[in-house]
């Protein structure tokens, strides 16, 4: 059989493409996986849902990973994962319970086991060392409850504390709203950020002059055993809806969504919270969710108003965030629409991911190791399911994984 010359060339363009795509296939390299917690319903309740994305080492690319499987339960909330990422944990807000999924090496999830909660919980933290899981429950009534830990599965309650304000601080009987919970790296400590609701109502009745925000914090003992932090709780401005402590154990953060701000404290005797002195800092509007870089240096945090992203870079010495300007010359970092969950990739620590709740996707950025800016990565924003909620991201393979060195 005899080809005419311009058969011949769209032949050899067709093979030469072919070829481009498959070596480009092959330079693909998965960095982390990111887990998406989405809603399968048309609404924020429907059954939920764990989206697996494989993100590119050289572009932060995202990308269908693993095959996408049930959250065991309605509307994810929240999720985190164990130091050594083989395990996830799933908040499930909507059908009271907390899932427990086995990570594979390829990022494949398996649920091991659940626990129901006895009230709808918030926000879930896991320590270090991988004994203990805390999961917010509220706010009727607002508990914090630590779990048992062997190999992942979640075993017997070992501790709860109930969030209430003394009359000291509360003028009547409080409705406490709890938000986030974080724990340590050294698992020293735990904290609980939340509002009264009876000082801070909009639209509603109130019946307090209290201030309205605050945070929680609690020591932990032998056996998990959890007791009051000395002056806990502490003012948090008025409505805090997240919280993170850095990776040295020295300061912890909290955004205040009513107030646009973000509220810093040093940690003084391993648990004590003392505000820093040059705070509260400036963010966007309505700050909702917030990530610290694995190195402890830089600082994230979304703004669901906004649909915007702001990076801090942390001053070692004081713990004071500064806010950083991008390669554009500003300080804004666009989403998609209403980003409510943040994430640092922990293989590398150079991406950063926000799910938009609205968007129906999740932005990535590339993160400049040196200045802390950000820069949109390649073909974002990447579309999710439904009212993504909450991200997690583990390492692949054998990764190098960043260290605490500041």
């Amino acid at each position: 059989m005899k080809f005419s010359k311009l058969s011949q060339l769209f032949l050899v363009s067709t093979i030469g493409l072919l070829a481009a795509v498959l070596i480009t296939a092959c330079d693909i390299k998965t960095v982390d996986y990111v887990f998406v917690a989405t809603n399968g319903g048309s609404g924020s309740g429907g059954t939920g849902q764990i989206e697996t994305f494989d993100a590119d080492q050289n572009t932060g690319a995202l990308r269908s990973g693993a095959a996408t499987v049930p959250s065991g339960g309605n509307n994810p909330i929240a999720m985190a994962t164990t130091a050594d990422y083989a395990n996830l944990y799933v908040v499930n807000q909507g059908s009271n319970n907390v899932t427990h999924f086995s990570i594979a090496g390829n990022g494949v999830l398996t649920q091991a086991d659940v626990v129901t909660t006895s009230a709808t919980p918030v926000a879930v933290a896991v320590n270090t060392a991988e004994t203990y899981l805390y999961v917010v429950s509220g706010p009727t009534p607002a508990v914090l409850t630590a779990y048992s830990l062997s190999s992942g599965k979640i075993g017997s309650v070992v501790a709860t504390e109930t969030l209430s304000l003394s009359s000291a601080t509360s003028t009547c009987p409080d409705t406490i709203v709890p938000s986030g919970v974080d724990v340590l790296a050294n698992g020293n400590a735990v904290y609980v950020s939340a509002y009264d609701l009876s000082a801070y109502n909009p639209g509603g009745a109130t019946c307090s002059t209290a201030n309205p925000g605050w945070v929680f914090g609690y020591i932990v003992g032998s056996g998990g055993g959890l007791s009051v932090a000395a002056n806990s709780p502490y003012k948090a401005g008025v409505k805090p809806s997240a919280l993170v402590s850095d990776p040295t154990n020295r300061f912890v953060y909290v955004t205040d969504a009513a107030s646009n701000e973000l509220i810093g404290y040093t940690i003084q005797g391993g648990s004590t919270l003392d505000f820093l002195i040059n705070g509260p800092f400036k963010t966007g509007n309505e700050p909702n969710a917030i990530a610290i870089d694995p190195r402890g240096i830089y600082l994230y945090l979304t703004n669901g108003l906004d649909s915007t992203v702001s990076a801090y870079v942390i001053t070692l010495g004081t713990g004071t965030p500064s806010a950083v300007v991008n390669t554009t010359g500003s300080q804004i970092n666009q989403t998609d629409t209403t980003p409510v969950a943040v994430v640092v990739d922990p293989a590398l620590g150079r991406y950063v991911y926000a799910a938009n709740q609205e968007g129906n996707s999740v932005s990535g950025f590339q993160l400049n190791p040196t200045t802390g800016a950000l820069q949109p990565t390649i073909s974002g924003p990447y579309p999710s399911g439904n009212k993504p909620a909450a991200l997690a991201a583990v390492p692949h393979g054998n990764h190098a994984i960043q260290t605490t060195s500041p």
